[in-house]
């Protein structure tokens, strides 16, 4: 097992420009996943840009966030394909996977998207949802675990600043749950990780 998750995580760690989406509903957090990966990005030292975009309504309406994580300044702040999509909805699934680049990774919430895009990307469903439930006994906490599970399985970002994003950005009171929450998304292994059959 040691050897097939060394095998697997980092699977963007060696890239020197990663563009990333979080994709979802209103009220999933998908924002907040963005904001948090680009703070760690900047404690790794990395050149970063973040942008967003959702609809008027508060809940239930289409959400996103992009992040660019480069080692050099990067010149357009705007996605132009993915390496990275984290789809928390099926809505975002379907809308965005067409910007996957064919050597990137779908990464999505198999509570939520029984039947993925067919993508040409690399897709990996990871029952995110139920996973937040298990671990902190709150549904609020999903986006946090996602984000742990991305971190760990494509080493965008290093775990010691993705912590410590997640404990200056999160509510006050609410830093263990959401502590406990990544690390459980982070020590995912690759039993967890469900590869879609074609």
């Amino acid at each position: 097992m040691s050897e097939a998750l060394t095998l697997t995580a980092g699977l963007l760690s060696s890239r020197e420009y990663v563009e990333v989406r979080f994709g979802g509903s209103g009220g999933q957090g998908v924002i907040l996943m963005g904001v948090i990966l680009a703070v760690a990005g900047t404690r790794d030292r990395r050149h970063v840009v973040q942008t967003q975009s959702y609809g008027p309504e508060a809940r239930g309406g289409y959400s996103r966030s992009d992040v660019v994580l480069a080692n050099a300044p990067i010149d357009y702040p705007q996605v132009q394909g993915l390496d990275l999509l984290v789809a928390l909805s099926a809505e975002a699934a379907a809308k965005y996977s067409d910007m996957l680049r064919r050597t990137g990774f779908l990464i999505f919430d198999s509570d939520e998207i029984s039947s993925p895009p067919l993508v040409e990307a690399t897709s990996y469903g990871i029952p995110f949802s139920r996973l937040a439930i298990e671990t902190t006994g709150r549904t609020q906490t999903t986006n946090i675990l996602a984000l742990g599970a991305v971190a760990g399985l494509t080493g965008v970002v290093s775990v010691a600043s993705l912590e410590k994003a997640v404990l200056s950005m999160v509510p006050k009171g609410t830093e263990e749950m959401n502590l406990n929450a990544l690390r459980r998304g982070l020590s995912l292994t690759p039993e967890e990780w469900r590869r879609p059959s074609a």
